[in-house]
């Protein structure tokens, strides 16, 4: 493991460096003083072109995926976990005899080593509690660095367009946590924040064990209480800070929520001294409260009392491809444009669309052919489930880069599982075509939702499909 005095002293290529838990690691090392340089399949099929402009203007150095730029043996090479041996970057960086780390164990280090690491975990809700927490602690004059897997509108400014990083000078390091490829044990926070525990690339079991560890490594703990796999896992002896809408013994609760298609109000009780504290949050959802609520509770276990914490959050403007709307065309028909991608995150989206009046066509690109065939099932069963009679879904086939996959089962069978279970859905296999097919379909008061993850041109996609209503 690289150790703290030598993060800026020798240079880093990022292996993949545009992606959404590569860019904002590479801006807070870059941030830091270090020399950066980085390749990207998506740069050179001529993907997202506008992001790989901005890094090269950030004083990055950009290559094509051919091995050219690791070209010294000082230089430390980052690629992720599941990355081949075969990439030239990786058969280049292991000619050359250099240091090769994943991202979690930069970030991990980088985490490690400040004086109050804040981590984000759970199944759902990291990037959007990741956001709100930085917000809060950058409103208490904690000046945080936060690492963010999505762009965090509150921090973009017209010289930073992507801002899924903040590089601050205080001890504070706000991170969500991954637990999909078990890098989550590599963390040693002072505050742990659990926000659930659901199917999503592991088993229960295996989720369990990586969370409940996750807990155990921290000084505090906020934990929500109203998901029972959650609760589960706290031990007697952390110092905790229980969060939940409908449990009554979580000291940081509501007495009052109110919800309209674009905000919602609620009042924040603080159950360990009575206080309570009126929230104004610009975005709707169940699912939002329950995320601010971890936020405060996050924030709580840090040092920053409740009625600030509640007080910043007026401000939040939330992030992108989180129930981003992106218009409402003169016919009334809403864009959405929205990161889910398992289960529980699309349930929280379609439940939100459904507590609104409107037909929903729920547009789904699969984020790859692997959680297809994991999660398909279940998926299928928040679809049909969750939407009416009137409601539609489409699907195209999942996002493919490239490499080696198993590609035997695709959309076509979660279509026909959703029919089987009752609800309406379409399989049209480029996303072109269904672009066409959305906009023929769609009709005043409709909202379109455009759903997938691991795929920058999605949102490209919603505008395009917004321009053509407008």
């Amino acid at each position: 493991m690289t150790s703290a005095p030598t993060f800026t002293a020798h240079p880093w290529f990022f292996c993949g460096i545009g992606g959404s838990g590569m860019l904002p690691l590479a801006m807070i090392l870059r941030g830091q003083g270090a020399e950066i340089a980085g390749s990207d399949r998506s740069r050179d099929q001529g993907r997202s072109p506008e992001k790989f402009a901005w890094l090269e203007a950030q004083g990055i150095a950009l290559f094509p995926q051919d091995g050219s730029g690791v070209s010294t043996a000082d230089q430390v090479l980052i690629a992720s976990a599941a990355v081949e041996d075969t990439v030239p970057e990786v058969v280049r960086a292991r000619e050359l005899g250099c240091e090769r780390l994943t991202r979690a164990e930069l970030l991990s280090a980088l985490f490690n080593r400040a004086g109050c690491g804040i981590a984000i975990g759970g199944t759902s809700g990291k990037s959007t509690v990741t956001g709100m927490t930085g917000w809060i602690m950058e409103q208490a004059g904690r000046d945080p660095t936060i690492m963010n897997g999505a762009v965090m509108k509150n921090f973009v400014a017209p010289d930073v367009p992507f801002a899924s990083a903040r590089v601050g000078a205080g001890d504070v390091f706000v991170s969500e946590v991954d637990e999909s490829d078990g890098s989550i044990v590599l963390y040693r926070p002072e505050v742990a924040v659990l926000l659930n525990v659901s199917l999503d690339h592991k088993s229960l079991e295996e989720l369990r064990e990586l969370f409940g560890d996750f807990l155990g490594a921290a000084r505090n703990t906020a934990v929500n209480f109203d998901d029972p796999e959650a609760r589960a896992l706290v031990r007697a002896e952390h110092q905790l800070v229980g969060f939940g809408i409908e449990s009554e013994d979580a000291r940081i609760s509501v007495t009052k929520f109110a919800e309209g298609p674009a905000s919602l109000t609620a009042t924040v009780i603080d159950r360990l001294d009575g206080s309570s504290h009126e929230l104004r949050l610009a975005m709707p959802g169940r699912h939002n409260l329950a995320n601010a609520l971890a936020a405060i509770a996050g924030a709580t276990a840090a040092g920053v009392a409740p009625g600030v914490a509640v007080a910043a959050l007026a401000g939040f403007k939330g992030l992108a491809r989180r129930f981003d709307i992106v218009g409402t065309s003169p016919a009334g028909i809403t864009v959405i444009d929205d990161f889910g991608h398992n289960p529980e995150k699309c349930a929280a989206t379609l439940r939100t669309l459904k507590s609104q009046p409107g037909r929903v066509i729920a547009f789904f690109q699969p984020h790859g052919y692997g959680p297809l065939r994991q999660m398909g099932h279940e998926l299928a069963q928040v679809f049909a489930h969750l939407l009416g009679p009137e409601d539609v879904t489409i699907l195209c086939d999942p996002v493919y880069f490239g490499g080696t996959v198993d590609r035997s089962e695709g959309s076509e069978r979660i279509v026909r599982l959703i029919g089987e279970a009752g609800g309406k859905a379409e399989y049209i296999a480029g996303r072109e075509d269904c672009g066409n097919r959305i906009v023929e379909l769609a009709r005043p008061g409709d909202r379109i939702a455009i759903m997938g993850a691991r795929d920058d041109t999605l949102t490209d996609f919603a505008k395009g499909i917004f321009t053509r209503l407008a």
